[in-house]
């Protein structure tokens, strides 16, 4: 995880999307290099701003930022199209916001790993905060007072630095190598590799395993794992078609694992196929790569937030959907007491297998295999006091949001990635009678435009 102000097209790439085709029978001009001045508008979700020719054309620009006057490069887009792509090549009027960006390998046409490396920490929150706030009125129809947000982004603990100054944060990280077997980052939008020497934003932990100083011959990508909590260091790594792995030597003891070709799938090549993670006062056995937060911070501030907002009691019967290894499975079961229930549901087959093992103290804990909108319907459950769901970024849906809604749940913790999603999901839940009554943001991912949140519902007459 991590993923896209008061301005009508933001956040508009995919309704603009279409209108990219050119009429039948039409060859459209590519404007790819094609250079404009122009000055920039409002942030737009997605790690860019909105700016427009002197034709009225719309451009998402990155490596800007609002009010600046910049010769933007365009990078995709045609004659006729409704937008186009571009880069931010030479800043003609800075913002009072940016700053020399402090990796060396940020900027046009490089790393797209980073959104903001050219912005004050304090900027970027901001930046965020208003993308939070124009997805939650253009798509929810919600002022920030009406979800009970104070239109803050709140940083992790300790990352709060100063300008040019980077939180190293990202307990995992994948690196794409190129065809001489060099360790890089992805380009934005690109399968391009952008070889680095080192990645500001990777915790120590992974820092210190040498990737980038390693060649990787026959290997398309290696992602390295550093767990919080344990010294638990794992590399996962995805060999080119009809590749062979290589010799695993880097700088600190680690795990290997390997993707197979055919099945897709994690394979052991040794050590333990798991790393553990530490968070809520217990130990997670984390297998196969498996979805765990990227901040070291993320797991016990979430935790925290959503158990501070659901105020659980002695005795109820909660629900944990898309609970991945059972964090908030686990925090639930030790506030709802024995004669409490906890129902995690999780489609991943592995993350079930590690949060049965990691709750497997817990008797009254039961985790269930299955997609949620499939599993729910089935277990019988025809009422609930709590529910906490922390959907993938393309968000819960409709259905789900309808069916949770019928449980009458006290409250409901929504906790989601995309602020794009979360409105969507917000606007289902108010046409089934439930409000936000608190959420909080927070910065999860500094130097990218992601911004993770959590929303507090309850049935709306409560939350008047």
């Amino acid at each position: 995880m991590p993923e896209e102000p008061k301005n009508p097209l933001a956040g508009e790439e995919k309704s603009l999307a279409g209108a990219d085709e050119p009429p039948a029978g039409a060859a459209a001009k590519s404007l790819i290099g094609a250079e404009y001045e122009v000055e920039v508008g409002p942030v737009a979700h997605g790690g860019h701003c909105i700016a427009r020719t002197e034709a009225g054309q719309v451009l998402f620009v990155r490596h800007t930022l609002p009010g600046e006057r910049v010769l933007a490069r365009v990078t995709e887009g045609e004659e006729g199209a409704r937008f186009l792509r571009a880069d931010a090549v030479e800043i003609l009027q800075p913002s009072k916001d940016r700053v020399e960006a402090p990796c060396p390998f940020s900027g046009p046409g490089r790393c797209g790993g980073c959104d903001w490396q050219h912005a004050k920490p304090g900027a970027q929150r901001r930046l965020k905060g208003e993308v939070v706030a124009e997805q939650l009125m253009r798509l929810a129809g919600l002022t920030p007072e009406a979800a009970g947000w104070d239109g803050t982004v709140e940083p992790a603990p300790g990352d709060k630095v100063g300008p040019g100054e980077v939180p190293a944060w990202r307990t995992r990280v994948q690196y794409a190598v190129d065809a001489e077997g060099h360790a890089g980052l992805r380009k934005h939008r690109s399968h391009d590799v952008e070889p680095v020497t080192h990645c500001l934003i990777a915790a120590p932990g992974v820092s210190e395993l040498g990737v980038e100083k390693r060649d990787w011959p026959q290997i398309a990508t290696v992602e390295a794992i550093a767990a919080t909590g344990s010294h638990d260091r794992q590399v996962i790594l995805t060999p080119r078609p009809g590749g062979r792995l290589p010799i695993v030597e880097l700088d600190k003891p680690v795990s290997v694992m390997r993707i197979g070709e055919k099945d897709g799938a994690v394979h052991r090549v040794h050590g333990r196929p798991f790393v553990r993670e530490r968070a809520a006062g217990r130990t997670w056995r984390v297998g196969n790569g498996g979805f765990w937060q990227v901040h070291p911070k993320a797991a016990d501030l979430l935790v925290d937030a959503v158990m501070q907002g659901l105020m659980p009691k002695k005795g109820d019967m909660a629900l944990d959907l898309y609970c991945g290894v059972g964090l908030f499975a686990g925090a639930l079961a030790e506030r709802v007491g024995d004669k409490g229930a906890v129902l995690g549901i999780e489609s991943g087959k592995r993350a079930v297998e590690d949060a049965r093992h990691n709750l497997a103290d817990l008797d009254r804990v039961r985790i269930e295999h299955g997609k949620v909108e499939s599993v729910l319907p089935r277990t019988g459950i025809t009422d609930v006091d709590l529910v906490v769901l922390d959907p993938p970024r393309a968000g819960a849906g409709k259905s789900t949001v309808h069916h949770l809604a019928s449980l009458t749940p006290r409250r409901l913790a929504y906790v989601a990635c995309d602020p794009a999603a979360l409105a969507r999901d917000l606007k289902y839940f108010a046409e089934v009678g439930y409000a936000p009554r608190r959420m909080r943001a927070f910065d999860l991912f500094p130097m990218t435009h992601h911004v993770e949140c959590v929303v507090i519902l309850e049935r709306a007459e409560k939350s008047r």
